[in-house]
């Protein structure tokens, strides 16, 4: 089982930049985004069940962040627009084999694999 995350760069406030998070091994029934800025905490970003049934965004990105998915490539995106330097930070990608309810998407917890990051930077 694995989660490669790609997609991050350096990019300038205002613009955007999609991540990509492919899934092997084995399809997952909820896989979200999270990221870790410099000396802070894991931060749920967003996540979304894989039947596309549910989706839920973190309030510091909603309106400017997307989740989405595409079975054939079992691949989860996120979509991230209006970047701000505050969303510099490293970008996980996360899958759990359960789904899960909106209620739990944000904790850490709830998710049984991990991938190795991808780092997003952005300058003012």
């Amino acid at each position: 089982v694995q989660l490669q995350a790609s997609g991050g760069g350096l990019v300038q406030a205002g613009a955007s930049r999609r991540l990509s998070c492919l899934a092997s091994g084995r399809t997952f029934s909820t896989m979200a985004w999270f990221r870790q800025a410099p000396e802070k905490e894991r931060e749920f970003v967003a996540a979304l069940r894989w039947s596309g049934t549910t989706t839920r965004v973190a309030d510091s990105v909603m309106g400017r962040f997307h989740i989405s998915r595409d079975i054939a490539k079992n691949t989860v995106y996120l979509q991230m627009n209006a970047l701000e330097p505050e969303d510099t930070a490293v970008y996980f990608c996360s899958a759990a084999r359960g789904g899960k309810i909106y209620s739990s998407m944000p904790d850490p917890a709830s998710y049984d694999y991990w991938g190795q990051g991808t780092l997003v930077t952005v300058s003012s």
